[in-house]
């Protein structure tokens, strides 16, 4: 006896023709936006007076004495490692008023804090004409304003303060101007500086009578 295979039904095959894709239409679809950047900065331009007053400070006085001079002051002002140490050094001396210089100390370093954001919003960088010669390296390539100029005019009031000295007219000149003759800061890098640590020294006998209930020195 023969046993038939039960039939299979029919095979329905289907073809789906291929989809053109417009390529045209792709090639012209905007792009997704690049992220906008979140650090806002502030763009001051140079005025060409600046770099003819930075050259002739340089021609007048930037003799081989002046120099050497200027990249001394360069490596003691440097993020304000001099003033600090002058200042914890007067801490240790004047057991007395420890703590008005451990404070006058920290608005040193505040001062210089402070000069260093600003330089990251403004980012104007440093004299770059052919004019100018760059004769110290720099821990960057920001300009305005001066740390140099700014920690210097802090530590010349606090500390002057505490000496019972006008400090800053003997100081900060020297200091402003060390920065031009070594090509690294414009006029106004300098100027900015020196208010900038101003206004920080104005502020620490505010700080100390407000926030730490002490009566300024």
């Amino acid at each position: 006896m023969v046993r038939r295979q039960p039939a299979h039904p029919p095979r329905l095959h289907l073809e789906i023709p291929p989809v053109a894709v417009n390529t045209a239409l792709a090639s012209t679809a905007p792009a997704p936006a690049a992220p906008a950047s979140t650090t806002e900065t502030i763009e001051l331009p140079v005025a060409p007076t600046e770099v003819r007053a930075l050259a002739a400070v340089q021609r007048a006085i930037g003799r081989r004495p002046v120099v050497a001079t200027a990249r001394g002051m360069s490596l003691f002002g440097e993020h304000a490692a001099g003033w600090l140490a002058v200042g914890l050094l007067g801490a240790l001396v004047d057991r007395r008023r420890r703590r008005d210089w451990v404070t006058a100390t920290a608005g040193v370093a505040v001062a210089h804090g402070a000069s260093i954001a600003v330089k990251r919003v403004v980012r104007r960088p440093r004299p770059a004409d052919p004019r100018v010669e760059v004769l110290v390296g720099t821990p960057s390539r920001l300009s305005f304003p001066s740390a140099h100029a700014t920690s210097t005019t802090a530590a010349a009031v606090l500390f002057g303060g505490l000496l019972g000295r006008r400090l800053a007219p003997v100081l900060v000149p020297p200091m402003a101007l060390s920065r031009l003759v070594l090509g690294v800061h414009y006029p106004s890098d300098v100027a900015a500086g020196a208010l900038l640590g101003a206004g920080v020294a104005a502020a620490v006998p505010i700080f100390e009578r407000r926030l730490l209930g002490r009566s300024p020195r």
